[in-house]
């Protein structure tokens, strides 16, 4: 059996060895240590003991189309969630991705259309929905089964294909975007550092185009930071017109205060690119990774190149604290709000006044729904209607305008 903790995130491929592969050293204790292992743990604690228990009450629902007991949503015909609220603003998800095909390049039609889409993490399974908190950070409502399916979707995406792949299409994602006023998403793929097949970003640009959505999808690009050649492929994505980089820590096993990234954040500021870090521990990635994603290893590249905009994905994950008052700290910081659940976000748009935070769902990981459930939730009173406006597309459009 195949364990599954060294697939998850996009592990899958590279835990088999047949890329770059995991460190199971012990760090330095400057790079992770007892301390952050116990805050990790004491994070977890304080969160389900806590849920429910502020000031927007409990927010749990049978399944993402449990949601539909909140005002601003209804079933359709069919079953699917739908956002029925015209008043709420046309939204920009500054995160999401598509449906991977690597390695072996199993067959995948991304412009296909299909019943419906099954997340990564489902919780719409029709044999058993999950119960969908919005209180707790978003993985934390997934049970080992839900991690056990995730496992062999991961594995399947590099091998032999995979069902739940299939449904993880533009035509899919675009309607989802319709049903829930989402405008436009960037596509963020991840070079993994897979010996072939590792291709995302040209394929996904090339798939974006052919569908004709363009205007709604922008694609983003991923380099990984220890590749010989990085820099020739920053300037090769940049030169055709990309501009929003994706770098993942603890996939691609990177401390981003290395000595060797600067020129990776140089090369960023020189071109003009924005770079797009998946931040903080999610906590149900390998333990061996953890090191990579603590805050602290962020603020070397947010001071020394300040003229490069970073947006800190997932607030910062279970480390949220930290990388809020790291954001907080530098204006080239952003801070991605996906997977923080309604009381976390309430203090992260208390703290931030509503700026430099950005809308984000992950998806295919999650539905489009649960990400904009709780923005609306915590954005409900009329003295933060010009904070949800900002967070669901105004601070989006300030930073790709920029570009």
């Amino acid at each position: 059996m195949i364990n599954r903790r060294l697939f998850l995130n996009y592990l899958g491929i590279s835990a088999l060895g047949l890329s770059a592969s995991a460190c199971n050293d012990r760090p330095p204790e400057s790079r992770y240590n007892a301390n952050d292992i116990e805050r990790l743990a004491r994070q977890r604690s304080a969160e389900a003991q806590a849920a429910g228990k502020g000031r927007f009450g409990e927010h749990r629902y049978s399944g993402y189309r449990g949601l539909s007991r909140l005002p601003w949503f209804e079933l359709d015909s069919s079953g699917k969630l739908v956002c029925v609220d015209e008043n709420v603003p046309m939204s920009i998800d500054m995160h999401a991705h598509l449906g991977m095909s690597v390695l072996f390049k199993p067959e995948l039609d991304l412009q296909a259309k299909t019943p419906r889409v099954r997340h990564l993490l489902d919780c719409d399974n029709t044999l058993a929905a999950c119960q969908l908190d919005l209180d707790i950070y978003v993985n934390g409502n997934f049970s080992e089964q839900n991690l056990d399916d995730l496992e062999s979707t991961i594995i399947a995406q590099g091998l032999w294909g995979s069902e739940i792949t299939q449904t993880h299409t533009i035509a899919n994602l675009i309607e989802e975007m319709n049903a829930m006023r989402v405008e436009r998403a960037v596509i963020l793929p991840i070079k993994l550092g897979l010996p072939f097949g590792d291709d995302q970003t040209e394929h996904w640009r090339a798939e974006i185009a052919q569908s004709g959505e363009s205007e709604r999808l922008d694609a983003g690009f991923s380099v990984h930071p220890l590749d010989d050649n990085c820099i020739e492929q920053m300037q090769h994505h940049a030169k055709s017109g990309l501009k929003i980089m994706k770098l993942h820590p603890t996939v691609q096993k990177f401390y981003p205060d290395d000595p060797s990234l600067m020129k990776v954040y140089e090369e960023a500021q020189s071109l003009g690119i924005t770079v797009f870090f998946h931040g903080g521990r999610a906590g149900i990635e390998p333990e061996s990774s953890h090191r990579y994603a603590m805050p602290r290893h962020y603020r070397k590249a947010l001071l020394d190149f300040p003229k490069v905009n970073f947006i800190l994905g997932h607030g910062g994950a279970r480390d949220v604290d930290a990388m809020l008052a790291l954001m907080l700290a530098h204006n080239n910081a952003w801070l991605g709000t996906h997977g923080q659940g309604v009381t976390k976000l309430d203090e992260i748009i208390e703290k931030t006044k509503g700026q430099r935070i950005l809308f984000g769902t992950d998806w295919p990981f999650y539905h489009l729904g649960s990400s904009l459930a709780k923005t609306l939730i915590v954005t409900e009173s009329p003295f933060r209607r010009d904070h949800r406006r900002a967070l669901l597309r105004g601070n989006a459009l300030e930073l790709l305008d920029s570009l």
